[in-house]
């Protein structure tokens, strides 16, 4: 019997890296990625339905109103949220399901789906946030300025997090990320049912063997 998937989700400050080791989580493993919607403008090399789901405000409204929604949220003045249906699907289908999306949105995610693995990704220090940020080269100095400062108030968060991962080495944080994953798997509540066919069958060995 297949046991139910799992939904990891991870997050972190602006800078923390999220975007870089979901990418390389998913070159090492058969993970399912959850494409988010959003009312932002598309960035130059970002593809439809692919890096996200580009809706207008009315469309975003409109899908909120019919409950499409695992979670949604406000950030930096544009929405955005997770399509509910495709990540149950890969769920039932036993899938690790890996979603990225900020910090609201993941204790959203959580008071709906507490069986959830909720992982924070931190930057090795706050200097080399900031360089990283400025490295992207996409923010106005106003920008800057509120995505580090928020940096700060997100970092608070952090206990309502199952684990913490310091990436300070993409190859560092993506394995500690795969360590995570295949412990969880290893857990005796998610493995109950295989358990229990394992167990089922081994009476039935002693008693027609």
């Amino acid at each position: 019997m297949k046991n139910k998937g799992i939904l990891i989700v991870i997050s972190g400050p602006s800078g923390a890296g999220k975007g870089t080791v979901c990418k390389q989580l998913l070159d090492n493993n058969t993970y399912w990625l959850s494409v988010s919607a959003t009312t932002r403008t598309s960035r130059t090399g970002e593809e439809e339905g692919k890096s996200y789901y580009f809706l207008t405000k009315e469309e975003f409204n409109t899908k909120i109103e019919q409950g499409d929604f695992l979670e949604y949220a406000e950030n930096y003045g544009n929405m955005y949220g997770t399509p509910r249906s495709k990540v149950m699907e890969k769920l039932d289908e036993g899938q690790v399901v890996i979603l990225e999306i900020d910090i609201q949105g993941a204790l959203k995610v959580k008071e709906s789906f507490p069986d959830g693995i909720f992982i924070f990704l931190l930057p090795p220090s706050m200097e080399e946030l900031k360089h990283r940020i400025i490295n992207r080269a996409s923010e106005t100095p106003e920008s800057l300025m509120t995505r580090f400062k928020s940096a700060y108030k997100e970092i608070n968060y952090i206990s309502k997090y199952n684990y913490a991962v310091i990436n300070d080495t993409v190859d560092s944080a993506v394995a500690k990320v795969e360590s995570i994953i295949t412990a969880e798997n290893c857990r005796v509540d998610r493995m109950k049912e295989k358990i229990l066919d394992s167990k089922e069958g081994l009476i039935h060995e002693q008693l027609y063997d």
